[in-house]
């Protein structure tokens, strides 16, 4: 075992502080990474303050982490000391499963072991995230990074936020001659418009905010619609093929069914507080229209998409923090107060 300084909490309520943590030793299929950037997602925010409830104390955040490798186990192949690398949001899974079979890793049939707050035999018994300065990580749940020096701390939020819009494109087959709506421009939503443009979609922003237009123009869309705006809403009715619906507060569904053409697909990656307004089953049948959802990706589908960004170019729209201003931003963040996405610089956490 080794002592790694980290930013964690010992309770819900209480504001994150430093701490010291134990990280394992590389066994003979593990790689150790110095971490140098860690994306903050609003994952960590609801699981540090046990909004989503089983939060385990001590909680260290962060999964969406850019390092260097530092050390190998003797079984590891496909990674060698100083190769930039990522781990997302999987560290585990239960490998045996036909989702696992399949690449599925975050669909594991027996739960997946998150980069956080999941179960390990490692001290204290569940795992302990990215606000920290190393990781040890299966080298089956560690990613290739082949964007250049300059752009790696804009590549942090690709591990989750571009993931969880990148997979759902893909599986739906947003390109070329295809409509694609994005709901919300946040941390997800910004990335959902890169990306869907990139594949070649006609894409549409949606936005309830008149002043987000010009950025969500310079992200990429082709269009923006204010969501407010019902003769904006009702010149779209019945012409999309996909839309992504980023938005993780409650809202009215029928708004944007409205909009999908015959066999077009809603679907939603933000998890609410409070459920949805029941939809209007009417509209879904009449039209043959569907309401799914998305989580994340599988490791290959993540690599994927990290080559993907690389050779375009796609990065997050960021604001570095030393991990002392950790507690502001996740205040900033609820207000929707960053454009787009926090990312730590980790070496703060050794001041």
């Amino acid at each position: 075992m080794k002592n790694t300084k980290a930013w964690g909490a010992h309770a819900g309520d209480t504001p994150l502080e430093a701490m010291d943590i134990e990280r394992r030793a590389p066994g003979a299929r593990d790689v150790q990474i110095e971490i140098a950037y860690c994306g903050v997602c609003h994952s960590d925010l609801h699981t540090v303050r046990s909004e989503w409830g089983g939060t385990r104390y001590p909680c260290v955040p962060g999964h969406e982490i850019v390092g260097t490798v530092t050390a190998v186990g003797d079984a590891v192949t496909a990674f060698k000391l100083g190769d930039t690398v990522g781990v997302g949001c999987l560290v585990g899974s239960c490998q045996r499963c036909a989702s696992c079979a399949e690449g599925l890793e975050q669909y594991c049939e027996n739960g997946f072991v998150g980069t956080y707050n999941g179960p390990t035999a490692d001290p204290p018994g569940h795992t302990l995230g990215g606000y920290s300065q190393r990781i040890v990580v299966d080298e089956k749940f560690v990613l290739k990074i082949r964007h250049p020096k300059e752009q790696l701390a804009a590549v942090a939020p690709l591990l989750c936020a571009g993931i969880t819009t990148y997979s759902p494109l893909r599986h739906w087959n947003v390109g070329p001659g295809r409509k694609v709506g994005i709901v919300g421009i946040g941390g997800l939503g910004h990335m959902g418009i890169k990306i869907a443009h990139a594949m070649g979609a006609h894409t549409v922003a949606f936005t309830t905010s008149e002043n987000k237009r010009k950025d969500a123009l310079d992200l990429g869309a082709d269009e923006v619609v204010v969501s407010r705006n019902a003769a904006e809403m009702r010149a779209h009715a019945g012409s999309f093929d996909f839309i992504l619906d980023t938005v993780a507060a409650s809202h009215d569904l029928d708004a944007f069914t409205k909009l999908l053409r015959r066999d077009g697909t809603l679907c939603l990656v933000g998890v609410p507080e409070h459920p949805h307004p029941s939809p209007n089953v009417g509209a879904i049948i009449f039209g043959r229209k569907a309401i799914a959802g998305s989580l994340i990706g599988g490791i290959a589908q993540t690599q994927e998409m990290l080559d993907f960004c690389a050779e375009r170019g796609i990065v997050a729209d960021i604001e570095m923090i030393p991990i002392q201003k950790i507690d502001e931003a996740y205040d900033r963040m609820q207000k929707s107060d960053v454009k787009y996405r926090f990312v730590i610089e980790s070496a703060s956490i050794a001041r």
